[in-house]
Parts: C-alpha cells; sequence; structure tokens
C-alpha cells in the first residue's frame, strides 16, 4: 500500500440495517455495539438494527451511531490486515470518528461527546426556523456572490465545500428559499432544500458549540498518532488545538474539498472510507479529478467490500 488516509462519512449515511452483518460475523465489532449501549444507556444497537427510521434519524441517535459503526469497521480491519495509515479525515460528526482512529481520544469518551452534540445541534433552533439545500454545479465563487445577496433575507451561510460540484447551504428558511432560486438563475445544475432538522453548520448553532465546549472541558485529548485534518480550516490537528476546532466545527463551514486537496498535495494517494455509505468515495473521486491526479478510494461498510479491503492489504504483503 502507498500512503493511505482513513476517511469516515458523517450525518445523512446512516440506514436501518447498517452493520448487522458485521455484528453477527465478529466479536470485535459486537465489542463495539455493546460498550456503545453502555456508555450511553440507551439500546442503540436495536435502533441501528431495526430502526424505526424516525428513531434512527434523531440528531441525537444518528451520530453515536456512525461512529460506532465507523469504529466497529475500523477495528475489524485493524484485527484482519496490518493496517497503516497516515492521516485521518472525517466530514463534520466523522471528525470524531477520525481522531478516535487517531488514537486522540477514546471511543467511550467519542460516543458520549456525539450523543450530547447531537442533543445540542437539535435544540439550539426551533424546528420550522432553519434548513439547508444542496447546489450542484455552481463555482465557489458565485455561490458566495449569491449568498451576499440573499443575507437581507436573513442568516444565510455555506455549510459543507463537499466537492467541486457540490456545496450545501444553511440559515433561515427564507434567506435560505432565496438563495436557491438565486442560484437556479446563475445557472446551477440542480439547488434542493434538504429533509433536515436545522440549520447545521452556521452561525444559528454558535449556542450549540458553546455547550459543546463545557462537555469538552470534562474530556482528555491525546497528541494524534496520525495526522487529523480539521473541517474548519484544512488544518492537522494539534492536542492543543482540538476542543477548540470541535466547538467551531458546529457553526462553521466544512471544508472537505480544500482537506482532501490538502491531503492529495500531501501525497495522500489512497483513501479508504470507514462507515455507511459511499458519499465521500464520490466526492474525493470529483476533486482528485479535478486536480487531475490519479488516487485509490475504497469503502468498507459491509461484509463484501470489507473483504475486498482485507484481499488488497494481503496481496501488497
Amino acid at each position: 500500500m502507498k500512503k493511505v488516509a482513513l476517511v469516515f462519512p458523517g450525518q445523512g449515511a446512516q440506514y436501518v440495517g447498517m452493520g448487522k452483518q458485521i455484528y453477527e460475523k465478529y466479536e470485535v465489532a459486537r465489542k463495539i455495539f455493546h460498550k456503545s449501549n453502555e456508555v450511553l444507556n440507551v439500546d442503540l444497537k436495536s435502533i441501528i438494527f431495526e430502526g424505526p427510521e424516525e428513531e434512527l434519524t434523531k440528531t441525537e441517535n444518528t451520530q453515536p451511531a456512525i461512529l460506532t459503526l465507523s469504529v466497529a469497521l475500523l477495528e475489524v480491519l485493524k484485527e484482519n490486515i496490518n493496517l497503516k495509515y497516515d492521516a485521518c479525515a472525517g466530514l463534520s460528526l466523522g471528525e470524531y470518528s477520525a481522531l478516535v482512529a487517531a488514537d486522540a481520544i477514546s471511543f467511550e469518551d467519542a460516543v458520549s461527546l456525539v450523543r450530547k452534540r447531537g442533543k445540542f445541534m437539535q435544540e439550539a433552533v426551533p424546528e420550522g426556523k432553519g434548513t439547508m439545500a444542496a447546489i450542484l454545479g455552481l463555482d465557489r465563487n458565485t455561490l458566495l456572490k449569491v449568498l451576499d445577496e440573499a443575507k437581507e433575507f436573513g442568516v444565510v451561510e455555506a455549510a459543507n465545500f463537499n466537492s467541486p460540484d457540490q456545496i450545501v447551504i444553511s440559515g433561515q428558511i427564507s434567506a435560505v428559499e432565496k438563495a436557491v432560486s438565486l442560484c437556479k438563475e446563475k445557472g446551477a445544475k440542480k439547488a434542493v432544500l434538504l429533509k433536515v432538522s436545522a440549520p447545521f453548520h452556521s452561525s444559528m448553532l454558535i449556542d450549540a458549540g458553546e455547550n459543546l465546549r463545557k462537555e469538552l472541558e470534562n474530556i482528555s485529548f491525546n497528541e494524534p498518532k496520525a495526522k487529523v485534518i480539521a473541517n474548519v480550516n484544512a488544518k492537522y490537528l494539534s492536542k492543543d488545538n482540538i476542543k477548540e476546532s470541535l466547538v467551531k466545527q458546529v457553526s462553521s463551514s466544512v471544508l472537505w474539498e480544500d482537506s482532501v486537496e490538502k491531503l492529495i498535495n500531501d501525497g495522500f494517494d489512497t483513501f479508504i472510507e470507514i462507515g455507511p455509505g459511499k458519499t465521500l468515495k464520490a466526492f474525493i473521486k470529483k476533486i482528485a479529478s479535478n486536480m487531475k491526479k490519479d488516487i485509490n478510494i475504497y469503502n468498507v461498510e459491509d461484509q463484501e467490500s470489507l473483504k475486498q479491503v482485507i484481499n488488497l492489504y494481503k496481496g501488497d504483503e
């Protein structure tokens, strides 16, 4: 294997039944699911495997659910291969999985934190006040001009710079709707409102970040053993700035495209997405293509994809 970065998905990747076959087949995965239930004092395993979907999509359940599966898959990989990696990154919530993978925080502390983070984010803005929208096929500069124009209608900000083709915006409903309309006028291929319960990664969630800060005061972080790239500035984290970065992350733009560009420019040519879905795999392909760089990108979410990566590593030994 070459220079490997592990990447971890965020909220929205979840689905009922995710990870069930991994749980049934691997003892090391079962331990992570059981630990999660124990720490949270919630039967999260049943919510993940059986639903109902409305329960799984509650932010306070979704966040620990995705973290739990991501870490369980990581542990299975470690048990089966000599998994060497030099960097980790995660989209929003996925940054906590990245910090666990880099041994900067314990799984127990991370799963407890993200459940609280989910609650704080959910409670920060009353339902019906905020929303988000995905904008496809509009360049960053044009989009930022649109946001400036739409600000007279209320708060509207860039929430996620996911790839050259996709940016997500967030804020007050009237302002987001106006921005969607303007994006279409400016030639966006697609501009659609998302089914979300809050305007994540906008300044409307500053209070949620401050509530999270109080919880972070009780957590001990270690110096990351692998590089971890921060969503808020696409720079590598050190032990001293992890807490502040996680506080800001709640109400700041997620610089995913910038983060992947940095990793590729720093020589990372192999990416493994660990967790539900293949969203990051698609984003990374687009980013690399835009940079005219050749990379290898894999994902691990179930038994079949797990086997592929295990065989890949074993073939390289």
